[in-house]
Order: structure tokens, then sequence, then C-alpha cells
């Protein structure tokens, strides 16, 4: 028994707290402040009480709501004895968001503890969410954060070699991560069973972990119970000793000990797998939102420097704030219930708003002051890159006045491929022009609108283009008029047959299980296909043709609008879905005809290699297929790229995108739902999205993808200005990379100050020298990156003082 008082549990006093849930946001709000009330008033009652919370989201509203609590906290924190940690916005969910998201949460939430509580967080803390991608070490640490407390997944959904583990990036960085026993909650009353249960867990050398108490969920948190049984249960001899302690000194304690532990070097995966797909409209929203937010930035803060437009500093703060709330695992997870996703509506709609303001604003304070020459027959358009690199890409506008006689040139008045494609509206007198703009890295061009002369004509020639078959000078593409499903892509220049069946196949699957897919893998029960209803040309120019595809199952239809363009290795795809299936889940597949296969997904801020055993994977805009092609022996694959979706499948060479699912709305295993009853299904209806096929010979590095990618989820922005007189160029460039692997996620003004920030990381898993360059400033950034290394950079407003490296939160390394 004195064996067992060597050992200890140090008692972490906490109240999980869902905002959101089975339950709308302003009960959360009620629920949070109730919750931080009565950890106050436990802490009148003993001394010796520690509280540990975490989700800068939730202080903001006890800060406007109730100033008087607030202040009893900001008392505590200083004594030491309310815990702050988490340092993020919200516990967000772990996979979905982007690598600039994941970054904001930090520079948010760990800005507003620092300046409200005077503290910030030293451990990372996302107990619920549903899995972590890989780059999480990296981010944490860059953002202070030196430690890491999870639960999801737990030990039967994936093997760690401890409780106690280093956790390691791509890049080298490691957190102290703690994988929590059994729950993070427990009940109201005495804590006899939860603490019992733990004794099996203490694994020599490590004879100290920490046991989570405190009624949970709904939030609520220690009781008056609870704290007495601990004082109870720590002089029982066959228990180890109990310490109220905080996540903080529990780490602190075990890095003190030096203890020999093990690495992961992973993403921490599966939990929940139906989260991945589950609610398309929440997930298209955070993808429209991160992007357009990125876009807003960069011109934003460049327009400052260039033009003195004013920067919405406060105006982007709280559109960030709106998204990064939404990225709660319960929201983006697809798992509330479904008033929820009209509250999440209303808050992307907010961001996306301020997103669209901030970013007209600054790239018309660009285009006003271009110098047009006046022309009254020329209509002028400028057309903004939102990317650091040259990018060419099918630009496509509304437009009023086209003519037959109208021809389209760049600003050196060279002629330019154009065509006429249906217009959004139907009326006469406008036209949706598309073209292939070729755009300089993070700048503008000026294209214009002219009538034709002598000299002057209309450029370009359409590719092969017929009801079945569209065929450039790289690929002959070939569809089934009975399935409207993809017969043959052939890629000429190799002589490769690309599929090894039909491809672009959308299969339609039993699921019947809850919205978290609880226990659930692999989603592998056909029960049938949609098949073509028509099949024909719809589009034929010298930019794109495009075949259009419309199929049917059940009560659902299926549109597929295939592009393809003269000169371009990627074939684009409009897709338009109604819905109308129930305990359904639908994927397009894609069988790539390679052997010795890797798969690799974009993950946040970087990439994971994953098995192909069918399993249902979290990605990003990207996941791709590359392997050995059977009769030539050489690197062949296929990158899938979409603009909306996040959920992914691949057994042996079948690669999938699983389009959506449609469950109960927060359908919680073991509830069996009654089979005549009625329920609100997800994913009824319409929705749109894109996806593209990049087949290459090489890798995915060599393609492009993550640049062909990020092209595709944000576009260019285009003016329709008028002629007059201006200080800047028709064409510029403010932003380039010397490196195809180094991309440049993110510009804007500093927090503080009115300071650039740039921010830039690696792609490809290699050590890289690069320089970033903003030639308008005589500004050129050297760095060396490690593999998928993240760097930001503050470039002075002062051209007399020098650039400097900082972390995630603006402060400065070194």
């Amino acid at each position: 028994m004195a064996e067992m008082k060597d050992k200890k549990l140090y008692m972490i006093g906490n109240a999980h707290l869902d905002p959101v849930w089975l339950w709308q946001w302003q009960e959360g709000f009620q629920e949070a402040k109730a919750t931080f009330r009565s950890a106050l008033d436990r802490m009148n009652e003993s001394e010796d009480f520690i509280f540990t919370s975490s989700s800068a989201a939730m202080y903001e509203w006890v800060e406007n709501n109730d100033p008087g609590m607030f202040e009893e906290i900001r008392r505590r924190v200083r004594e030491g004895r309310w815990n702050i940690v988490g340092g993020w916005w919200i516990q967000p969910d772990c996979n979905i968001p982007g690598g600039e998201s994941f970054v904001r949460q930090s520079l948010y939430g760990q800005r507003y503890f620092q300046e409200k509580l005077g503290v910030m967080a030293k451990v990372g803390y996302n107990v619920d969410s549903f899995g972590h991608h890989g780059m999480l070490p990296q981010i944490l640490k860059k953002s202070g954060m030196d430690y890491y407390v999870m639960m999801r997944p737990m030990p039967g959904e994936k093997g760690l070699p401890g409780r106690l583990f280093w956790w390691e990036s791509d890049d080298g960085s490691r957190v102290l991560t703690f994988r929590i026993l059994f729950e993070y909650l427990s009940w109201g009353q005495e804590l006899d069973r939860h603490v019992r249960r733990t004794l099996g867990e203490f694994k020599a050398p490590l004879d100290d972990l920490m046991l989570f108490y405190g009624v949970g969920n709904h939030g609520g948190g220690p009781t008056k119970e609870n704290i007495e049984s601990i004082r109870r249960l720590n002089g029982e001899p066959d228990l180890p000793k109990l310490v109220f302690a905080t996540p903080d000194r529990y780490f602190r304690d075990m890095e003190d000990k030096g203890l020999d532990l093990p690495v992961v070097h992973d993403d921490l995966q599966h939990h929940a797998s139906g989260c991945y797909a589950a609610h398309s409209g929440i997930k298209q929203w955070n993808r429209q939102a991160e992007n357009r937010l990125a876009a807003a930035e960069k011109y934003a803060a460049l327009a400052s420097w260039i033009t003195g437009q004013p920067y919405p500093k406060a105006d982007l703060g709280r559109a960030w704030k709106n998204v990064l709330f939404n990225q709660f695992h319960d929201i983006l997870a697809g798992t509330s219930l479904e008033s929820a996703y009209e509250d999440a509506r209303y808050l992307y709609g907010e961001a996306m708003a301020i997103a669209d303001r901030t970013l007209n604003y600054a790239v018309q304070s660009l285009s006003w002051r271009v110098g047009i020459e006046q022309d009254e027959g020329m209509k002028p358009i400028v057309v903004f890159n939102p990317h650091a690199w040259p990018s060419v890409t099918n630009v496509e506008l509304e437009v009023g006045g086209i003519g037959p006689k109208t021809v389209l040139t760049d600003e050196t008045g060279a002629p330019v491929p154009f065509q006429t494609v249906r217009s959004q509206a139907s009326a006469g007198g406008r036209f949706r022009l598309s073209f292939m703009a070729e755009l300089p890295p993070l700048g503008y061009r000026t294209y214009r609108l002219v009538l034709a002369s002598e000299s002057l004509r209309p450029v370009g020639e359409p590719i092969a283009a017929s009801d079945l078959v569209l065929e450039n000078g790289r690929f002959r593409l070939e569809f089934d008029r009975d399935t409207g499903w993809i017969k043959s892509l052939r890629d000429k220049r190799t002589d490769y047959e690309v599929f090894a069946g039909p491809a672009a196949k959308p299969v339609v699957l039993e699921d019947r299980s809850d919205t978290w897919s609880h226990d659930v893998l692999h989603f592998d029960k056909p029960v049938g296909a949609f098949e073509a209803v028509k099949v024909f040309r719809a589009e034929h120019g010298p930019v794109k043709s495009v075949i259009r595809v419309v199929s049917a199952y059940g009560s659902s239809k299926l549109i597929q609008d295939f592009a393809m363009y003269p000169d371009r290795d990627q074939i684009d795809v409009q897709v338009t879905v109604d819905w109308r299936e129930t305990f359904k889940m639908l994927k397009l597949v894609f069988p790539v005809e390679t052997v010795f296969s890797k798969l690799t997904y974009e993950i946040p801020y970087g990439t994971i290699e994953r098995e192909t055993n069918g399993e249902e994977e979290p990605g990003q805009s990207w996941v791709d297929l590359t392997g050995i092609t059977r009769k030539t022996n050489r690197v062949y694959g296929m990158s899938l790229l979409n603009d909306a979706k996040y959920s992914y499948s691949c057994r042996n060479r079948e690669l999938a995108l699983t389009v959506l699912r449609s469950p109960i709305y927060a359908h919680h295993d073991p509830y069996v739902p009654e089979p005549d009853g009625e329920y609100a299904f997800i994913d009824q209806g319409i929705q749109r999205f894109s996806y593209s096929l990049l087949p290459h010979e090489g890798g995915w590095e060599q393609a492009g993808t993550v640049r062909r990618a990020a092209e595709l989820n944000c576009r260019p922005t285009s003016v329709i200005e008028t002629h007059h007189e201006g200080p800047l160029p028709q064409r510029d460039a403010y932003v380039s990379t010397d490196r195809d692997n180094i991309v440049v996620s993110a510009i804007k003004l500093a927090e503080e100050g009115d300071d650039l920030i740039v921010r830039c990381y690696e792609t490809e898993k290699q050590a890289t020298t690069a320089e970033i360059a903003l030639p308008l400033w005589n500004r050129v950034i050297r760095a060396s990156f490690g593999p998928n290394e993240i760097k930001t950079f503050r470039v002075p407003r002062d051209p007399a003082s020098a650039v400097t490296e900082t972390d995630l939160l603006e402060r400065g390394i070194g």
C-alpha cells in the first residue's frame, strides 16, 4: 500500500463547456456564466481548490455581460488558482480548419488572455476534438505552448506508446502531450469509482498521471461533493496521492523528472470519421470565409502602404473571430442541432461581408489609380492575383456591351482568346466573359474589351469537342453515353490511360450511422449509382469546351460540367447536386491506373502520407495518388482538388471524394430512430462546388498541385474600370518567392503598428533556402526553411529598419 502513495494523481478541476451542440449559442452563453460563477463559489469555499479553463471566446462573453464577475476571475488568475489553458479562441475541430485558422486561434486567443488577464497559456488544450492533424506541434510551439492535452482518439481508436509522450511535427517541433484517462469530466457526486479505475494506468517510470473531474459538456464544473470526496479519498491507503493541481504544474513536474519518453511522429486519428463530411454547408462556408479573408488581408495591407487606404484592423479581427468560433468542434464537424447552423451561417455571412468589403476597398483603391488611356470604345478590366506566384487561370465575370466585333486585349494591345458563356442573368444585354488570365505574382494586370479592326481580330481556336469527347494537345477525355461516367482519360504525351475503369462515378452508399459515424471507419456498402439522363456539349469556344453530364438516382439529380482548355493540363468540373436521399452517402470515385502507389493528403500547413486501406480520412483541398505505370514503369499520378470538401477515401487504387452524407441532425448513438419517425436530415436540397483533375508525370510536387489547389480555392478578383489618369502602371507585382515549394500564405498589418506581417510555409517536406521579394519597397527576405516549416516575418514601414522574424503571435525571436 505504501507503494501506491508514491504515485500521484494530479486532480484537474474543469468544466468542459460546449458553447454550441445540442443547444444554440445563447444557451451556451448563459451556461458559461453559470459555470464560471460556480467555479468562483467553490474557490470561496475551498482554499485549495484550483480551476482550469480554456477558450477566450467565453471569457469575452463574461467580460461584456458581467464585468464584476470578470474582475473576480482576473483576481483568481493572479493568485494562480484560476488556470488558463488552451490559448485559443475556442476548442476547434482539429482537422478541418486551414493552417492559417489555427494560427489565428492562437493569435487572437493568446493576445486576449495576455491583455485581459495578464497571462498566456503554456498548455494547448483540445480535450474533445475528433482527431488532431500532424502540424499542430509546430503551431502550438510557435504560439508559446510547450504542452498539449487531448483525449480523442481514445486507446481503442489509436494505439499510442503511453499516456505521456512527445508529439513531433515534420519540422522537428515537439510538445509534451498527455492523453486523458477515460473522460474529461465526471459526475457531480463522489469520485470513488472515477479515481479507482485509474489504478491500472500507472506504468513505470510514469508514476504520476492527471485525472480530470467536474461536470461537463453543458458546463457545470466541480461540485462540493467532488471536492470533498478528493480530500476523503486522499486518506485511503490503497490509492495514490491526490493533489489539486493544474496541467501546467503536471507538465513542469514531469519535465523536471527527466523521464525518457517516447516520440510520436504522426497525426492522431481517427474518431468520428463521419464528421469530415457531415453538413456540406458549414464545410463550404468555412473554406470560403478562410480564402476571402486571406485575399482581403493581403490586398488591404498592400493598399494601406501603396495608396493609404485605411486598413480595417478591428473589422478583420471581428471577422476572424466569427470564423474561429464557428470552427468549434461540434459546429464545424456538423454534429450540432439544425438551428445552430442558422446561427453559424449568420456569423460566416458577417465575416464574408467584412472580407468582401475590405477586398473591394483595397483593390478599387489600386485600380482607381492605374493610368488607363481614354478610349470611348474600350472597357478596361483590372484583374488581381491573390497568390505570390505567376498564375494562369480561367477568369469569368458578368459584363455588358459585348458585341460580335468585340476583341479582348492585354495591356500591351495583344489580343487574348475569349468567349462568352451562359450569363447568370436571363436578360438581354448582359454577357458572361470567360478568358485565361496570365497574372503577375500578387499583383494585377489590365485587360481591355475593344472593337475589332483590320489589324485587331479575335484570336484562338477551340479544342476538338463533341457530345462525348473533349480533346486538346495533352488529353483525350471520353464519356459513356449511357452512364455519364468517364470512359477514358488518355494522356497523349505518354500514351497512358489514367483510369483503370469508369471514373467520376457517382456511387451511392448505405450510411445508417449516427451524425458522427461512431465506430465506423469504412463506408463501403454501395447501393447504387447515378446514371445519365443526358450527356451533351454545353460550351464550345477558344477558351474552353464543356461537356455537361446530367444524371439521376432515386429522387436526386446530379449535374457535372467538365471543362477542358486548349493549353491547360487540368480538367475543371463544376458540380450541382440536388440531394433527396436519407441514410446514404455520395462519393465520386476515380480508379487511378498505377501500382506501388503513394497516397498524400494536404493537411493544415503541411502534407501527410496515409495507407490505401479504404478508411475515411480528413484532408484539406487536395489529395494525390502517385505510383508506377504498369507498362512503362514511369512515375505517374493524379491529384484531385476541390473547393468545398474535406473527406476522402482510397482503397488500393480507387480514390474517392466524399460529396455528402445524409444522417439525422444531431443523432447520437445509442439513440435508435423510429422507423416511421419524422426527422430533419442533413444535406437535403441543392449544393454546388467545384473539383479538378490534375493527372501528372512525376510526383505531385512537380505537378504544382499545391499551387493549383490554391488557385481553385482563392480566385482572382476583377474590377471593371473606366479610363482615368493615375500613377500606377497597368501591370504590377508586389510579392513573389523564388522557390516553388514556399507559399506566402498570409500578409496583414501587424496587430500593433502598421508594419507588414508576411507568413510563409514550406510545402514539400524538404529543407529550402528561399527569397521573398517585395520589389516596390526594395525588400528581399532571405530565409532557410525546414521541412514543412512555418515562418513569419515583420517588415517595418520604415525602410531603414531591418526585417525580423517573429513567432506566430508576432513576437520577436531571439
